[in-house]
C-alpha cells in the first residue's frame, strides 16, 4: 500500500471554550475521492478551514505528501499542491472567464516582478503557455466557448465549474471541494458528476463535503463522518449507509433506505 496523500492525525480546533474538532484523524489514499459528512454544526467547515490553512489547529498534524503543513499559509499549501473551491462561490466577478482561471496558476508563473513590469521576452512567453493552459482547462470542464465572458455573468452552475477551473490552475495533488453541489439543478449535478469522474479517471485526488447524498455515495471511494465535532464512522459507502450510528446521526432512517436500494 502506498503513503496516503493527506493525513489528519489528531486534529483539535478550540474557540475560546468551545471545541469545533476533537481529535480527529483520517487519511485520503493517492487518486481516490473522499468524502466527509455530517449534520450541520459537525465540524465538516472546521476541519476543511484548518486543512487548507485559513485557520490554525489547536493540536494535531497536517501532512500532505508526507510533508507537515503546520504553520504554513494557504499560499503556500497551495504551492505544494493543494487546492480547493468554497461553498459561496468565490470569483472575481468583473474578470473575464479566461482571466479568473489565468489567476488561479499565479504561484506556477516562475517571472519576477521586474519581468512582469517590464514585459520581458521571458515574461510574454511564460504568458502565452498560461493562456494555452488556461484555455485548455476550461474546454476540460466544459466552458470553452465561455472564456470571454465576465465570470459574474455565467449561470450558477457554470460559475461552480469556472471555480473548480481556476483551483485546477494552480496543478493541485489534492482537490478539496466544498459542497460542489450545492444549489445545482438535476442537470447541472449530472454534469459535475461526470467532470468528477474525468478528474479520479486522470489520477487526481479529491476529498468532498457534500450534503447530496447520492452525490456521495455513487462518487466516493471511501467516506469519513462526523459529528458534534468527533469521527462517528469511517468506511465505504455500502457501510456508512448501514451503520446505525450514522442512521440516527445524520442520515435518518428513510434516507438510509433510500440509499440501499438506489446502490
Amino acid at each position: 500500500m502506498s503513503e496516503p496523500l493527506l493525513r489528519i492525525d489528531g486534529l483539535t480546533v478550540q474557540f475560546g471554550g468551545l471545541t469545533a474538532l476533537s481529535d480527529v484523524s483520517f487519511t485520503v489514499a493517492r487518486g481516490a475521492v473522499h468524502g466527509l459528512i455530517g449534520p450541520n454544526g459537525a465540524g465538516k467547515t472546521t476541519a476543511f478551514n484548518l486543512i487548507s490553512g485559513m485557520i490554525a489547529q489547536t493540536s494535531g498534524t497536517v501532512s500532505l505528501d508526507c510533508d507537515k503543513l503546520d504553520g504554513l499559509p494557504t499560499w503556500e499549501r497551495t504551492r505544494r499542491g493543494m487546492a480547493r473551491t468554497f461553498q459561496n462561490i468565490r470569483m472575481f466577478r468583473e474578470m473575464t472567464v479566461l482571466e479568473n482561471v489565468m489567476a488561479g496558476a499565479h504561484l506556477r508563473t516562475p517571472e519576477g516582478i521586474g519581468a512582469i513590469l517590464l514585459r520581458t521576452a521571458s515574461f510574454r512567453a511564460a504568458e502565452r503557455r498560461a493562456v494555452e493552459r488556461a484555455r485548455e482547462i476550461l474546454a476540460f470542464v466544459g466552458l470553452a466557448d465561455q472564456e470571454r465572458r465576465a465570470g459574474g455573468d455565467l449561470p450558477y452552475g457554470d460559475q461552480r465549474l469556472l471555480e473548480i477551473a481556476r483551483a485546477l490552475a494552480s496543478e493541485p495533488k489534492l482537490l478539496m471541494l466544498d459542497e460542489p453541489a450545492a444549489g445545482m439543478n438535476p442537470s447541472e449535478t449530472a454534469e459535475l458528476l461526470e467532470l468528477i469522474a474525468k478528474l479520479r479517471q486522470r489520477g487526481l485526488t479529491l476529498l468532498l463535503v457534500e450534503h447530496d447524498m447520492h452525490f456521495v455515495m455513487k462518487l466516493c471511494d471511501r467516506i469519513t463522518v462526523l459529528n458534534f465535532g468527533a469521527k462517528i464512522a469511517e468506511g465505504a459507502p455500502r457501510e456508512i449507509r448501514a451503520d446505525p450510528t450514522v442512521i440516527e446521526a445524520y442520515l435518518g432512517a428513510k434516507v438510509a433506505r433510500g440509499l440501499e436500494q438506489r446502490a
